[in-house]
Formats: structure tokens, sequence, C-alpha cells
């Protein structure tokens, strides 16, 4: 284990062990303190985020204020107990089973949390994103992984949220920083890390995942890591409106240039609609794009290149990528050769690209939505009362994290009872969330106490 890893997990345990026990309201003004922070350099941190992602800074003031949205709902979480208040049983005479002794049921930290933010979002779902502001609600010290896509704003970003603890009067190392790929490693395996969040790539997510898993002492990784979502379009939706569903479609894949993990990935709307033909003729007339990195660029030029060689895909772009980025795809092909097993349009491709699938019969769609993998979101767009759009949501439902009404998927609200996850490869914890107030419990052990006089100091 490198020096620099081993040092920081110390200087973190030290930070929580003083923390250890911190009032709600406490920790309510330290998720304040670094929202403040964030809030009062939002244009300078805009501007260097635009310098490394290329994501544009409007959006970047936006997804700023998004953080810090969502660091000031923990508090509010925090303050009105509506997150890890405690529970208690009041003491029963007589034998068990209807006897007991009083049970107050209350919530720890689970101790030092590694997280390891996400490329695309470089704030919401950065080193101070959703997985810091739960895991710090959760009274939790938090080691973050510099990302290597935008390092210089997260070392900016980490040391705003450091002088901000300063300032809470709270221990600056209950965030701190490691940086470089084996020691992301090692900090997944390292003692004294207690849990692992992981936004990212379903091959190095996996990797580390395998890694927290076979520790001496295996520890929870919560990981988003893949999800290519579905919207299903019904034989009544597809007849009255093709023409707005095809615009909506096209807007939300190509909606942050394709680069959101709840991008739709995959229309599957009756044939006789032609919504698929309507959503190529609108992606031809989308501008060029800029992705984040240019090894994002390579890998999505490499996936589309693969797939206009495939005899059983047809491949339509804009044609007006710009110099070093991309152009908005449409991929069709039909459900048979999507469902094959050497099929290699069934991965989720990273960028402005979604593939079409039309079907004749509801049987034929409910085949493509009953037999892939786990996703975050899916969408449903259909009438209210019609057979096939019930049993397109009921299908939905056992796979996604989050099932929508005419709608699209991108967008995703900060909300209390928000669900972000799903079943592999969405998620490694199909169910927890990484977005709203439930995602404070990755990061709490419950205890029970029994007979534990209700005030006193028990450190929790």
């Amino acid at each position: 284990m490198s020096e620099q890893v081993s040092e920081v997990v110390t200087r973190a345990q030290s930070a929580l062990e003083s923390w250890w026990g911190a009032a709600p309201e406490d920790r309510a003004k330290v998720l304040e303190s670094i929202a403040n922070a964030l809030d009062a350099h939002a244009e300078e941190l805009a501007a260097l985020a635009n310098e490394e992602t290329f994501l544009g800074e409007p959006r970047l003031v936006g997804e700023v204020a998004r953080t810090t949205f969502q660091l000031r709902m923990f508090a509010r979480g925090l303050r009105d107990g509506d997150i890890l208040d405690s529970q208690i049983d009041p003491a029963v005479a007589g034998p068990p089973p209807a006897g007991h002794p009083t049970l107050r049921r209350t919530a720890v930290p689970i101790g030092v949390v590694a997280v390891f933010g996400a490329s695309n979002f470089p704030f919401a779902f950065g080193v101070l994103g959703g997985d810091t502001a739960s895991a710090l609600a959760a009274g939790c010290a938090v080691i973050v992984k510099i990302h290597p896509a935008h390092p210089r704003l997260s070392h900016r970003l980490v040391d705003l949220a450091r002088e901000a603890l300063a300032g809470s009067q709270a221990p600056a190392d209950l965030v701190t920083s490691v940086e470089g790929i084996q020691e992301g490693a090692d900090l997944v395996v390292a003692p004294g890390v207690s849990a692992v969040g992981f936004t990212g790539s379903k091959s190095v997510g996996r990797l580390l995942f395998d890694l927290a898993s076979t520790r001496p002492d295996p520890i929870a990784f919560y990981g988003e890591l893949s999800s290519v979502n579905p919207v299903v379009v019904t034989p009544q939706a597809a007849r009255e409106r093709p023409d707005e569903i095809a615009q909506g479609f096209v807007d939300s894949l190509t909606l942050g240039a394709g680069q959101f993990c709840t991008k739709p990935a995959l229309l599957l709307a009756p044939r006789s609609a032609a919504i698929g033909d309507k959503a190529r003729r609108l992606a031809a007339g989308m501008p060029g794009m800029t992705l984040l990195t240019e090894d994002i660029t390579s890998r999505f030029t490499s996936a589309i290149e693969r797939l206009s060689v495939d005899e059983r895909v047809k491949v339509s772009s804009s044609g007006r990528a710009p110099e070093g980025g991309v152009a908005a795809t449409i991929i069709e092909t039909e459900i048979a050769d999507f469902l094959a097993p050497d099929s290699a349009v069934r991965e989720e491709c990273f960028g402005p690209s979604a593939v079409v699938l039309p079907y004749d019969e509801i049987h034929d769609a409910l085949r493509v939505l009953a037999a892939d993998e786990g996703i975050l979101v899916g969408c449903v767009h259909g009438e209210e009362g019609e057979d096939a759009a019930l049993v397109f949501l009921r299908t939905l439902a056992r796979r996604a994290g989050r099932v929508v009404w005419n709608g699209w998927p991108t967008g995703l609200a900060v909300s209390a009872v928000q669900m972000h996850g799903g079943p592999w490869p969405a998620s490694t914890a199909s169910v927890h969330t990484s977005v709203g107030l439930q995602a404070v419990y990755r990061f709490a052990r419950p205890v029970a106490f029994q007979d534990v006089p209700e005030g006193m100091d028990i450190g929790v």
C-alpha cells in the first residue's frame, strides 16, 4: 500500500474519532458550510470545470447549484429528523415474545468512506457530490479519489471543503483525498476504510467491487456502473403523437452530448409509426458535439465504427462532427438481431447515440424489456387505461430503479424520495439509492440499545 494512502487513512480515522457522536445540528452546519463555500465560488469553479471538461459554463453553474441544493437537503433532513432518527420500542412486561425490554434503535457512522466521483458530473456526482454529502450527513469521514478527467477542479473542491470544515469547527480531515490509479485501488483495500461510493464505468467499477469484496474484511461497495435505459412506446401513443415522441427522444439522448447515465439508449416503438425514421432525421440535423475527454471521444468513435460494419445494423450519423468531436447517431436493428448472443448493440455506448428497435407485436417488445440487464431508469409513453402501458410499466419495474410515465429519463430530480440505482449492472446494491435522502443509509449502521437510558451520552 502506498505511503500516501496509509497516511491519509490515518488522518481520516483520527478525524472520525474526534467527530464521532456529533449531533445532527453540528453535521447540518458542516454540510451548509460546504454549500456556502461552493456558492461563493460558483463562477470560478464553473470556469475551472469548463477548462477540463468542455461541458459549458452555463450548465456547470447550474450543476454547482444542484450540488449545494443536495448538501442543504441533507442538512434539513438531519434537523427535521427525516433521516437517522432514533426509534424507541418501550418495554413491555411479561415473557417473550410479547414481553421485551426497552429498545432504542439508532444509526452510527459506518466509518471512513472512500468516494470515487464521476467524470460527467464533476460537481453533483463529483468529489463533493451526493456520495460525499450523504456520508458526511451520516457522520462519516470521507476520502475522495481525485478524478483524472478534472484533477485541478477536484483539488480545488477538496480545498474549499476543508476550509469550510475548519471554519465550522469540525476536523478538516473529515474530507481528504488521494490521487493516482494504484492509489485508488489501495484505498479500497486499506484497513480503516469501511465503505466505497463509486460512479463510473462497469469495467473499473467491477474491478474495485471485487477488491472490496475479497478483502480479509469485506466492505460495502455502492457502485453505479452501467445502464442501457429503454423507452417503450405503446400502439396508442405511437398513433396519437409520433412526432412529439421522436423529438423528445432525440432531445433527451443528445442532452449533455449523451453523457448522462440516464440517457435514453433504446427506443422500442411500433413499426407502423415510423418513429425511428423520424428520430433519425431529427438527429441528422443536430450540430456536432465535443465529449468530456479525448479518451471518451476515441471510445465512442471506435464503438460506432465497429457497428457500422455489422450488416445487421444500420448506423445513421449527422456527419456534422466538429474536429475532435462526434455526431449524434441513431442505430437501427431488428429485435431478433438485438437479442442474438453475439449482438454488438446491447452494451452501453457513452455519448450521443441510441438504438431504435421497431416492434410488430406487444410480446416482441416485452422480450426486449424482460430479457436485458438491470437499468437505472425506464420510460413508458402510453395512454392511461391502455393494457399495453400497464404491462410495460410492470415489466420495467422488475428491472429499473425508476420508471417514468410519458416523460424522459434525463433531468434526474434531487428529491427526498428519489431512487437512483437498480439491479446489476446499474448498481451493485439495488436496494440503495445514490440520490435523495435515503442515500444516507448506505453509510450508517443500525445499533439497538437495550435498557440504556435515553439521556445517557452513548456517543451517537
